[in-house]
């Protein structure tokens, strides 16, 4: 399994708390899930971080069955609609959205 980690990096403008979250729950998350390949998708908030580092309100965990799978993914027609949807977040956030992959080295239950 291989895992495509989006961080999106900054802050959710002044009063726009609620809508973020609905637009990513409404709007993205059903995208999300549709990429193909994949075994989870993983959504999360912050809710507190150690002093001196960066803001990250929003945080993505895609995980798909192997690399080969990610890649198919990446050019699906349903990712490029999911980019496109994407842009609208920037109407309720400031920052930026980077993408790290990686493979898991241990897995606790």
């Amino acid at each position: 399994m291989i895992t495509r980690l989006a961080f999106f990096e900054g802050a959710i403008k002044p009063g726009k708390e609620a809508e973020f979250e609905a637009y990513v729950v409404e709007r993205l998350v059903p995208l999300w899930t549709r990429f193909p390949n994949v075994t989870r998708v993983q959504v999360m908030r912050e809710v507190s971080r150690d002093e001196g580092a960066p803001a990250f309100p929003l945080m993505l965990a895609v995980t798909y069955t192997d690399a080969a799978g990610m890649e198919e993914a990446m050019v699906s027609p349903v990712r490029m609609e999911s980019r496109e949807v994407t842009k609208g977040l920037f109407e309720f956030f400031e920052g930026r959205i980077f993408h790290v992959n990686g493979s898991t080295l241990h897995l606790m239950a």
